[in-house]
């Protein structure tokens, strides 16, 4: 596998890695220190275009000659299924740069090599995983050239994450912001060259003289960025586990899922459309009969005035310019006690649904595979949480009818069923290990229900004798405590008196003093350190946390509680992925794919008779992804599609 090669390469032990490993760990670690700070100008008339054979074939002899180098393609398209390639840029040193172009086509574009003999010819490099390669999201790349029968292996750094993995909220982690952040480089953005809108340029249609600096120093930034970053990572060894043990390797997982996409059935979409949009227009009629008058939903303005003036609501909350809101938790609060807003946040989750989901999915099915591609984000979210775009795989409802309608039309191929596996209650597990809070970890080290086990402290009642309202609420505590929730946030969630809320927290924190000294403790570190730790080390910088503003302050110190667990968990489940797609691919990638990830959920389509045997594989390795003072516990279920695997 390549990533163990990589790390291999990096620890400078050739133990089962390819032939003249030690050689390469020798030329990474130099070429992963050095010039960090050199201070090169960056001149980009040094940059080459490559348009004869002759000078191609000077540059591929010197990438076989690199340490490392940096790769970049340039493309028709940002969606990865579509994209072909226009040229291709490296850049061995920094200064030392190149753009090869293969596919410009405006009127007198000067002649260039073929693409086909340029891949050719790059592919025995691009596909070794001895030749270490570093990319800035690296993983679009490598999507792209998997449309040309390249797997692009060696991928041993990419800048964007490592970014991320120093500092996930510093800045934005594309190139321009990195180059500006860590290099004081003002970059050639891409609207400088291809003009902005509906008239913005293809990258094939842009003139040479503008493409080839551009494309060039895309790749030399990237090596400079590389070692900039790479040189304040690698001081922190926890830091430097996770980019070269889990995001690294984990962006060539989910780039294979990614191409493997996941198959939709359009009809039942089409249905669902239709339905919806007659549930959508009795809520309208409904709502307009409520409010004594027809107005336009989607407007604010108007909304504000039939809520607040006509019908004279209390006013929760204001937005930034002192108007009223209309936010989701606003109208959350306002439906406890009056039934319009309830019909209002039933028509937008409806109308919602039906503008992402069912009428844009069909649509969004590719014409090569008759699948639907997504795209997963690894530096996005403050926590390491994954994100996923055009769809987003994240945000499908499942605790309402209508959001399980639109998962029963992710389906298998025929001859195959879905198997989704979930981690069960995992934030509440890594709770108990970072508080080693005794009762906690003596529940579930038990396999008891640990919300009936948390009623039955907190309401002094037997195990067998705690109710289904006691169980509820107990719930709402151990959720709520993991989120910071105050005793107001509590008593909104229960619709209990604030006292109560507060006497229900203090029992909780009586019975699990664990969890208090370690929410206690937690915020004094982060206003210490500035950041707070997931158990694998992963930082979580919270730069509100000495804020004047107390709401803002109030803010971080819930994030501070929070970010360890949530960020555990993504740690988690990125580590059990990466262990699952090791097995698939040395044993059984006819039989098992990974199709989807959400939250806590890892998503598959498995041979119809093979499941039994291939699901107890996947439960063990997620299971023992990690080892915590408590046991990891999924739960996998078998369906015909996705709602009926849960």
């Amino acid at each position: 596998r390549w990533h163990s090669e990589v790390t291999a390469l990096l620890s400078g032990d050739s133990a089962g890695s390819p032939q003249g490993s030690s050689e390469a760990s020798d030329k990474v670690s130099s070429a992963s220190s050095s010039h960090a700070s050199s201070g090169i100008p960056i001149d980009k008339s040094a940059y080459e275009v490559v348009l004869d054979q002759a000078q191609f074939d000077e540059w591929v002899e010197k990438l076989y000659q690199a340490d490392l180098f940096a790769f970049d393609t340039e493309t028709t398209s940002l969606n990865y299924m579509e994209a072909e390639i226009v040229g291709v840029s490296f850049c061995i040193e920094p200064g030392k740069a190149a753009y090869v172009p293969v596919a410009h086509d405006y009127p007198d574009a000067p002649e260039q090599l073929s693409r086909e003999k340029v891949l050719a010819a790059l592919k025995p490099i691009l596909t070794s995983s001895t030749h270490i390669k570093v990319g800035q999201h690296i993983k679009y790349d490598k999507n792209v050239l998997a449309n040309y029968d390249i797997t692009l292996n060696g991928i041993g750094f990419d800048t964007m994450l490592e970014s991320y993995v120093l500092n996930s909220t510093a800045q934005r982690h594309d190139m321009d912001s990195l180059a500006l952040a860590y290099l004081g480089h003002k970059t050639i953005h891409f609207e400088d060259i291809a003009g902005k809108g509906a008239k913005q340029l293809t990258f094939n249609q842009i003139s040479l003289d503008e493409a080839g600096p551009y494309a060039a120093e895309d790749a030399d930034i990237t090596l400079r960025l590389h070692q900039a970053i790479w040189e304040k990572v690698s001081d922190i060894e926890p830091l430097k586990q996770l980019l070269i043990d889990v995001e690294v390797p984990l962006a060539c997982v989910l780039s294979r899922m990614e191409q493997q996409g996941v198959l939709i059935d359009s009809q039942k979409l089409n249905q669902q459309s239709q339905d919806l949009a007659t549930r959508i227009a009795e809520l309208e009629k409904e709502v307009h009969e409520e409010a004594g008058e027809a107005f336009n939903l989607g407007s604010t303005k108007q909304l504000q005035h039939i809520l607040f003036e006509k019908m004279a609501l209390p006013i929760i909350k204001k937005t930034p310019k002192g108007a009223p809101s209309t936010s989701e938790d606003v109208l959350q609060e306002l439906a406890l006690s009056y039934p319009l807003p309830q019909k209002i946040m039933e028509y937008r989750g409806l109308t919602k649904l039906k503008n992402t989901y069912t009428d844009k999915l069909p649509k969004m099915i590719n014409h090569r595979t008759g699948r639907v591609h997504t795209s997963y984000h690894q530096a996005i979210t403050a926590t390491g949480r994954l994100s996923s775009t055009d769809p987003n795989l994240q945000n499908i409802p499942i605790r309402n009818e209508e959001g399980r309608r639109v998962r029963q039309a992710f389906v298998p191929r025929p001859g195959y069923k879905i198997v989704a596996a979930d981690y069960s209650q995992i934030e509440l597990r890594i709770m108990a290990h970072l508080s080693a809070d005794d009762g906690l970890l003596s529940a579930f080290a038990k396999g008891e229900d640990i919300h009936k086990a948390t009623a039955s402290e907190v309401f002094g009642v037997a195990l067998d004798e705690v109710t289904t309202e006691q169980r509820r609420s107990a719930k709402a505590i151990n959720f709520g405590l993991i989120y910071g929730m105050s005793a107001f946030g509590l008593a909104k969630q229960l619709n209990v008196p604030r006292h109560e809320a507060q006497s229900y927290m203090d029992l909780y924190f009586e019975r699990y003093p664990g969890v208090l000294d370690y929410m206690d403790s937690t915020r004094e570190v982060a206003k210490d350190k500035g950041y707070v730790e997931t158990v694998f080390g992963r930082r979580l910088y919270l730069p509100d946390i000495k804020a004047s503003n107390g709401a803002r302050r109030k803010g971080a110190e819930r994030a501070a509680i929070n970010a360890p667990m949530q960020g555990t968990a993504a740690d988690i489940i990125k580590m059990a992925m990466i262990k699952v797609d090791d097995w698939i691919t040395t044993s059984s990638s006819d039989e098992v794919t990974m199709m989807m990830q959400v939250h806590d959920e890892l998503v598959f389509e498995i041979k119809e008779e093979h499941v039994d045997k291939h699901v107890a594989t996947i439960v063990k390795l997620m299971e023992t992804a990690a080892s915590l003072n408590v046991p990891l516990v999924v739960e996998a279920g078998v369906g015909s599609n996705w709602d009926e695997a849960h």
